[in-house]
């Protein structure tokens, strides 16, 4: 397969712990002609702390575990109904910098729920996605050797609640929201094809291989 492919891998509902050894392993075991990969996953509920989280120990009430994280950012929270879009990018073979991939991924969660007939805007220095003043995207990203790794987190159709635990990417004031309070029937299969061909217009992407049969069980970066 062309290094210029991008793979697309439809992994489903994961812990997320499995999924952040199997980015890092891939990262860490790729050459410069390893094809790029973006990979769609949900995860069982986790609350992620990523490396300018502060650093004094976190107790929360409720039995939803605590991970530290290596991208970068604050504290979020992770569930069923969110999708997750894993970004591994070789930054230098496609002649980007890391500013540019967070302006490509925040303008393809923008693009995807223009869609949907939402309106989405950015903040200048607060990453992520906004509509009508509460977050639906947030978004941590780690670089290694030129290749990124984690990504893109998009409120779908969720339960909201532990985000009142936190304050979301360290904001006390911040509010989240979700596609589901414009689009009550709204699903993740629905928003993948558009979230995905949103991405690959970013990147001017001309080449894809979707694998919808991917499981992470048989997928090689894992043990």
């Amino acid at each position: 397969m062309s290094p210029d492919t991008l793979i697309i891998r439809s992994l489903g509902l994961h812990n997320w712990l499995s999924i952040s050894c199997a980015m890092r392993k891939f990262t860490n075991q790729r050459d410069y002609m390893t094809p790029d990969e973006i990979w769609l996953v949900e995860h069982f509920p986790v609350f992620t702390q990523g490396q300018t989280s502060k650093k004094k120990p976190l107790i929360l009430p409720t039995g939803i575990p605590i991970m530290k994280s290596d991208r970068g950012g604050q504290i979020t929270y992770h569930g069923p109904g969110q999708q997750m879009l894993y970004a591994m990018i070789n930054l230098k073979r496609r002649c980007i910098g890391v500013h540019q991939l967070v302006v490509a991924l925040e303008q393809t969660a923008i693009e995807t729920l223009a869609v949907f007939s939402v309106n989405a805007y950015i903040k200048p220095g607060s990453p992520g996605v906004y509509v009508d003043g509460k977050k639906i995207c947030s978004l941590g990203l780690r670089v290694r050797n030129n290749c990124s790794y984690h990504g893109l987190a998009f409120n779908i159709n969720m339960d909201l609640t532990p985000f009142l635990y936190i304050d979301p990417c360290g904001d006390p004031l911040l509010e989240m929201t979700q596609l589901k309070q414009k689009k009550p029937e709204i699903t993740l299969l629905e928003v993948q094809p558009i979230l995905i061909r949103s991405l690959t217009h970013q990147l001017a992407v001309n080449r894809i291989y979707w694998d919808k049969n991917s499981t992470i069980s048989e997928y090689h970066a894992l043990d």
